[in-house]
C-alpha cells in the first residue's frame, strides 16, 4: 500500500529523471572550447567579489590571471592583499578614485586611458588565462573610454582568454559583446542603515 510519503518520493524521483534527461542533452551539445566574456553588473553588492571568487577558481587550475581596476583607487582591499602574495597574478590598481571625489574629468579620463592600454597588454598575451577588468563598467558609462574600441580589443583577446568585466551600468554594445551577462538586483544594503564599509566584507 502506497504511503503519501512513497508517492511524494516516487514523483520526485520522476521529475528528476526528467530533469536529468534534460541537462545531460544540454551538456552532450555543448563542445565548443574557447575564453569565454563574462559581464557583472547591477546595483547589487557583489560584482567584484564574484570576480575575485573566479580568480581563485582559476588559479586553482594553474592559470595566469591579470586584474586591471579602473577607478578604485584605494589599495589596502583584501582581495588585493591575498592575491598579490599567489604567484601567477599580476594586480594594478589604476583608478584616482570615486569619480564623486575626483570631481576632475580631464584626471579621470587620463587614468582610464591609462589602465586601458595596461588591460590590452593582458589581452593580447595568450599566456594570460583570465583578465579581470574590475569597474570597467563605470569607465565606459562616463565614456571615459570609446565602448567600440573596448569592445574590439576584446574580441581580437587570444582565444582561450577568459574576461571579467564588472560594474554597474554595462553598456549595450558590451553586453551584446559578452557571453555570460549577470544582472546583480539590489534588495537590501547596509550601508542604506548606516553601516559603514566594513573591512573583509566591503573591502
Amino acid at each position: 500500500m502506497n504511503t503519501p510519503d512513497t508517492d511524494r518520493n516516487t514523483r520526485h524521483a520522476e521529475r528528476m529523471q526528467r530533469k536529468k534527461t534534460v541537462v545531460d542533452e544540454k551538456i552532450a551539445a555543448a563542445q565548443n572550447e574557447r575564453g569565454v566574456l563574462l559581464v557583472n553588473t547591477g546595483n547589487g553588492k557583489g560584482k567584484s567579489s564574484a570576480a575575485f571568487g573566479v580568480v581563485a577558481r582559476a588559479l586553482g587550475h594553474g592559470m595566469q590571471v591579470g586584474v586591471v581596476q579602473f577607478i578604485k583607487g584605494r589599495s589596502d582591499t583584501g582581495e588585493e592583499a591575498f592575491f598579490r602574495r599567489q604567484p601567477g597574478v599580476v594586480w594594478h590598481v589604476m583608478g584616482e578614485g570615486f569619480t564623486w571625489d575626483t570631481q576632475d574629468r580631464e584626471r579621470d579620463v587620463a587614468s582610464a586611458e591609462a589602465a586601458w592600454e595596461r588591460a590590452r597588454t593582458l589581452l593580447r598575451d595568450p599566456a594570460v588565462g583570465l583578465v579581470v577588468l574590475d569597474e570597467l563598467n563605470i569607465a565606459l558609462k562616463y565614456r571615459y573610454l570609446d565602448v567600440n574600441a573596448v569592445v574590439a580589443d576584446l574580441r581580437a583577446r587570444p582565444v582561450m582568454q577568459h574576461v571579467i568585466v564588472t560594474g554597474r551600468a554595462a553598456p549595450p554594445e558590451l553586453v551584446e559583446a559578452a557571453d555570460t551577462v549577470t544582472d546583480m538586483g539590489l534588495v537590501k544594503h547596509a550601508f542604506a542603515a548606516g553601516v559603514k564599509a566594513m573591512p573583509g566584507l566591503e573591502f
